[in-house]
């Protein structure tokens, strides 16, 4: 039982790492995948379970970039910690929008979006998106993160508020969003990965507050096992991840990507509208 489970939590794991930094939804393939791939929990323990393996990618950005997100480092000047700082406070200026309409309109989505044809609408449409925004050739004015103005990093997290329907992508609504405002590639992915930190963060340790003080820490073995290997693995995972596509984006776009997810949304359309559905 543990472990088979256990199992089961790593392939989560592994779903998880590679698909929250790809702007490919992790919302749609852990929809996909939990057909196949239930985890013998209580629904509650799989709400935490979820929110837990997404901390473990966000401590794999944390990891990453602690450098370069470290305002205390001994090896910057002044200018360099001023400028890590600055950062950090772009971060939370993106970060409000999301932060806001969540808060307000989060049960709302749950109940209306969290649907296959929601998700499948989604993939395929940012897919499409995703496709025409590369086909526009636009130069980026923007080519270093600290050259992102307050203005600039808020609105892209305008755009991250999208991904608060299910399909959409946190990566690749802020992507795109950026992209759009004059980002270049690798800016519109490294200030996504920062994004995450506090919005993940912030929603991840409210609910497993929520989780403990509903259900107390009484866990059995087999969900520690599940909770250490899957959070664990979503943390090696992400590492590599993050790491691909800083380098992919050097020398490709985004477009391989928009093909996946159109690909994706109708193989997700047909399953749970019409195959499942039978």
């Amino acid at each position: 039982m543990v472990i088979i489970e256990t199992i089961k939590a790593i392939i989560i794991g592994i779903i998880q790492g590679i698909t929250e930094w790809l702007p490919i939804s992790s919302t749609g393939h852990m929809l996909l995948f939990d057909q196949f791939l239930k985890l013998n929990v209580t629904k509650e323990f799989l709400d935490l379970f979820l929110v837990l393996i997404q901390i473990g990618s966000i401590l794999a950005v944390v990891y990453v970039y602690f450098e370069k997100l470290n305002p205390f480092s001994r090896k910057k000047n002044m200018i360099e910690r001023k400028n890590t700082i600055s950062l950090w406070c772009k971060v939370i200026v993106g970060c409000l929008p999301a932060a806001i309409v969540g808060f307000c309109l989060d049960d709302f989505i749950h109940e209306k979006c969290y649907n296959p044809l929601v998700i499948s609408a989604s993939l395929i449409i940012y897919g499409i998106v995703f496709i025409f925004i590369e086909g526009l050739n636009k130069t980026p004015n923007i080519n270093e993160i600290e050259s992102l103005s307050f203005g600039v990093a808020f609105l892209i997290g305008v755009f991250q508020t999208l991904a608060l329907v299910p399909g959409t992508s946190r990566s690749g609504a802020t992507i795109i969003g950026a992209i759009l405002l004059g980002a270049s590639r690798s800016v519109a992915a490294e200030y996504s990965f920062f994004l995450a930190i506090p919005v993940m963060f912030g929603a991840g340790g409210y609910k497993a507050l929520k989780y403990v003080i509903q259900n107390g820490i009484n866990f059995s073995i087999v969900d520690l096992s599940v909770l250490l290997f899957g959070t664990l693995v979503a943390f090696i995972v992400s590492i590599f991840t993050i790491k691909f596509l800083v380098n992919y984006i050097r020398k490709h776009d985004f477009r391989a990507f928009g093909y996946y997810r159109i690909i994706l949304g109708i193989v997700t359309f047909f399953y749970f509208l019409v195959i499942h559905a039978k």
